[in-house]
């Protein structure tokens, strides 16, 4: 491998090769894309990388791109090849005139990686929790331990403001499945370890949030998926630990008192449900 701390800087990140993987940084700047903002850096340990590729690209420059193993990388698992070209956090753009310096670390890089097929386990880190970020219909939050939805009462369907605000502990989930807001019908729904049947419908699943023009970005809404999914796999066939609920803030409650009451009068939950809905909230204080 080159010597310890070799930089290579492109547009938007510079890679430093160190003697068992490639710090990579991100700049933060407008023109640099959210995602990499977001992320900030990433460590890439060698054995995580199985190729690595040197490319013509657009408008006089090149393309140096590291090609991870499969279920190396959290990040990746939970985008499923939706990441458009511009957001790879593994392309590095630089100047035609770097090219030569760049082979030059692309042979270096190759000839320290073993290959190898699938990963066991993921060998690049998850971003880190606590994250959040809004949908369309609901305020999405972990901790680390827990995912929580909280619904708003302009977006959510009437079958989600009926089922309440949602906590799911990791140990009650087998994975994350996030559909890219940058398409139609994007969303992030988490899968129950129960199998339990859902909605075909995410705006009708409580375990699911939906995206919408603005909501649930790219940048926000995928390092939060590949964290749960990194969360999720390292608590393995664990029990399931019910999460005890926050206390809210009596403003809070009176709020959604009001909204539930409007629901009621306009005919879209039954006098029971009211009543149990209220009860509910009211137990919160």
């Amino acid at each position: 491998m080159s010597r310890m701390g070799d930089v290579l800087a492109g547009f938007h990140a510079a890679w430093e090769f160190e003697s068992d993987s490639v710090l990579i940084r991100y700049e933060r700047g407008i023109r640099t894309p959210k995602l990499f903002q977001a992320l900030g850096e990433r460590r890439v340990p060698l054995e995580a990388i199985a190729g690595v590729t040197l490319a013509q690209g657009k408008r006089g420059t090149v393309v140096l791109r590291a090609e991870l193993r499969d279920g190396a990388d959290p990040l990746l698992e939970a985008a499923a090849g939706q990441l458009k070209e511009g957001c790879d956090p593994y392309r590095l753009v630089l100047p035609a005139e770097k090219e030569t310096l760049a082979e030059y670390y692309a042979d270096e890089l190759r000839a320290a990686l073993d290959g190898g097929g699938p990963a066991d386990g993921y060998l690049v880190a998850a971003p880190e929790a606590p994250r959040q970020f809004k949908a369309y219909d609901a305020k999405a939050s972990f901790d680390g331990r827990t995912v929580s939805f909280r619904w708003f009462w302009t977006g959510a369907s009437s079958a989600k403001w009926k089922a309440g605000d949602q906590s799911f502990p990791v140990t009650e989930l087998s994975g994350v499945q996030w559909r890219s807001p940058e398409v139609f019908e994007g969303h992030l729904r988490l899968v129950l370890r129960d199998g339990a049947t859902v909605p075909a419908q995410p705006d009708q699943d409580p375990a699911a949030v939906v995206f919408g023009l603005g909501y649930g970005p790219v940048h926000e809404s995928l390092p939060f998926a590949a964290a749960v999914l990194a969360a999720v796999r390292e608590s393995g066939p664990a029990a399931v630990v019910p999460a005890a609920g926050p206390r809210r803030d009596p403003a809070d409650i009176a709020e959604r008192i009001r909204h539930l009451g409007e629901l009621h009068q306009a005919g879209l939950v039954t006098d029971e449900e009211f009543s149990s809905k209220k009860a509910e909230l009211l137990a919160e204080l």
